[in-house]
């Protein structure tokens, strides 16, 4: 066996890092992500646990002429809320992974 090596504090260590795991995922799932586009006539209300909330349009920006333009402007707004999520997620796993042995 390799000295200095303790089988129990290994794992005590995998234990606390199970308990962080599952208190950041839900930290995570409690949030909320709003992201808006076209200058926030369109905005996306996204929860943690990626699902949407809601969907907000600004009456002025539905033009029964262009649904085309309030189509690509949901659309951008779900996916910045999406990758707000996203960034959120990986700096937390980022922060958990530096604090692992290996």
């Amino acid at each position: 066996m390799a000295k200095g090596f303790n089988q129990g504090n290994m794992m005590k260590k995998a234990q606390q890092m199970q308990q962080e795991f599952l208190k950041m995922q839900q930290e995570l799932e409690s949030r909320k992500y709003e992201a808006t586009a076209g200058g926030g006539v369109v905005k996306a209300t996204m929860l943690g646990t990626r699902e949407f909330e809601s969907i907000e349009i600004d009456p002025e920006a539905v033009d029964p002429e262009d649904l085309e333009m309030l189509q690509d402007l949901i659309v951008a707004a779900v996916n910045q809320a999406l990758k707000m999520s996203d960034d959120a997620t990986n700096e937390s796993m980022a922060k958990m992974q530096s604090g692992f042995p290996f």
